[in-house]
C-alpha cells in the first residue's frame, strides 16, 4: 500500500500503530491537494463550519475562533499565521474520498479531515495530541520536529497547548505527497517555509470520562423504576435540616437496580459514534421525489450517503446520524454494504421494504440520488 510506504495495513498496525511515527515520501503520488487559499477562506466566513487562526506577534501565541469576515481575512500579514479549518470531508468528495483511504481502520474510529493553510513562518506550536493523526503535506513545504516528551509542561499563557520545552527528537521536511504518522501523545511543530497546505487526518479516542457520561445519559431515558419513596413508621426528626439515613440507603437500592448488558453499551456505542457533530444541518430536497419516483432513479443512477452522514452496524442493528434500526435479515446486506462503500450502484434490485427506508433518509437530507458527488 503506498499510502503506508508500501506496508499493509496488518504490518503497519502491528509495528507503527499507537506506537511510533512514520513518514511516508510520495504517499500519494503527484498530491496537488483539494482546494486553493481562496476557496479555504471562503470556507472559513460560515458559520457552519468551524475554523480557527492561529498567530504569534512579539513572542505570543495568539488565536481567534471563525467564522471570520472578509475585512479580517484580507488584513492578515505576510507571514507568520495558520488558518486552520475542520470537517474539510463534510464539505468536498475528495476530502471525504481521503479518508475513505484509511478504511483499514473502522468507520467508527475516523474523525475528520482538516486542512491548515499558513503563511511562511506559520505553525500552531509545539504540542501533542491525544489521538492518532495522518499528516499528509499539500503544496508548499513544511518542517516538522518531532519528539517523545518526558514531562510534558504546557505554557499557561497561550490560548492553545502549547509545549513550553519543547525537545526535538527528529526532523523532516515534507514536500507535497509526503506523510508523516504520530501516534498518541507525541509532540510535534510543524512550520511553514513558504504559504502551504497540510491535511490532517484524525480519529475519534474518546475518553473514559467522556464515555461514562454519555453512556449515563443514554441510560437515563431508558430506567423506568415503579414506586415512591415511603417512610411509614418515622420517629421525629431530631435534625430537621439533616438527610435521614433511611432515605439515603432506600436511595443506594434504587441506585444497584440499574443493570446494562453488552448489548446496552453497544448500542450506545452505535448512536453515538454515527451522530452527527452539532453544528451539521441537512439539507433536505427542495421538491422531493414521490417513492415511486425514487426507486426507479436508485435503479437507474444508484445512491450514496451524503458527506455529513455517518452510519455504523453491528450484527443485526444499523446506526445512521444518531438514529438506530434493526432491519429484517434480507435487508441488512444491502445496508452493510452501503455502510461498507456509502454508495448503492444502479441496476441493483432493491426490495420495496429497504427503498420505503432509503426514501425516507433521502427525504431527511441523509443520501442523494447517484452514485457520485456532483
Amino acid at each position: 500500500m503506498q499510502l503506508l510506504g508500501g506496508l499493509s495495513g496488518e504490518k503497519f498496525l502491528s509495528q507503527f500503530w499507537q506506537k511510533k511515527p512514520l513518514l511516508v515520501r510520495n504517499a500519494i503520488t503527484n498530491f496537488k491537494g483539494m482546494l486553493q487559499a481562496p476557496e479555504l477562506f471562503a470556507l472559513s466566513l460560515r458559520d457552519d463550519v468551524e475554523s480557527r487562526l492561529v498567530c504569534r506577534r512579539r513572542g505570543a501565541w495568539h488565536m481567534q475562533q471563525g467564522p471570520f469576515s472578509r475585512t479580517q481575512i484580507a488584513r492578515l500579514p505576510k507571514s507568520g499565521w495558520t488558518l486552520l479549518v475542520q470537517g474539510l470531508n463534510l464539505e468536498l468528495p475528495e476530502a471525504d474520498a481521503l479518508l475513505r483511504r484509511f478504511r483499514f481502520l473502522p468507520y467508527a474510529r475516523l474523525d475528520d479531515v482538516m486542512v491548515s493553510y499558513a503563511a511562511a513562518g506559520g505553525g500552531v506550536g509545539p504540542h501533542f495530541d491525544s489521538y492518532d493523526v495522518f499528516l499528509l503535506q499539500g503544496p508548499g513545504r513544511r518542517r516538522w520536529s518531532v519528539g517523545k516528551q518526558r514531562e510534558p509542561e504546557l505554557d499557561p499563557k497561550a490560548p492553545l497547548r502549547v509545549l513550553r520545552n519543547f525537545r526535538a527528537e527528529k526532523e523532516w521536511l515534507l514536500e507535497p505527497g509526503d506523510m508523516l504518522y504520530l501516534p498518541p501523545g507525541w509532540a510535534h511543530d510543524g512550520v511553514a517555509l513558504e504559504p502551504c497546505f497540510t491535511y490532517s487526518i484524525g480519529f475519534r479516542a474518546p475518553s473514559d470520562q467522556e464515555v461514562a457520561r454519555e453512556f449515563l445519559a443514554f441510560l437515563q431515558d431508558r430506567v423506568a423504576f415503579d414506586g415512591t419513596y415511603a417512610d411509614r413508621g418515622a420517629k421525629p426528626q431530631r435534625r430537621p435540616a439533616e438527610v435521614p439515613k433511611r432515605m439515603v440507603r432506600q436511595a443506594a437500592v434504587v441506585a444497584r437496580r440499574i443493570r446494562w448488558r453488552v448489548r446496552d453499551v453497544a448500542r450506545f456505542l452505535g448512536e453515538y459514534l454515527s451522530a452527527p457533530k452539532p453544528q451539521i444541518v441537512f439539507s433536505r430536497p427542495r421538491s422531493p421525489l414521490s417513492p415511486a419516483r425514487f426507486a426507479a432513479l436508485c435503479r437507474a443512477r444508484g445512491l450514496r450517503l451524503d458527506l455529513r452522514t455517518r452510519m455504523l452496524f453491528r450484527e443485526r442493528e444499523f446506526f445512521v446520524n444518531g438514529e438506530r434500526v434493526e432491519p429484517p435479515g434480507r435487508l441488512r446486506r444491502f445496508l452493510a454494504r452501503l455502510a461498507d462503500e456509502r454508495v448503492l450502484p444502479p441496476g441493483e434490485r432493491l426490495p420495496q421494504p429497504l427503498l420505503g427506508l432509503l426514501h425516507d433518509w433521502y427525504l431527511a437530507g441523509w443520501l442523494r440520488i447517484g452514485e457520485r458527488h456532483e
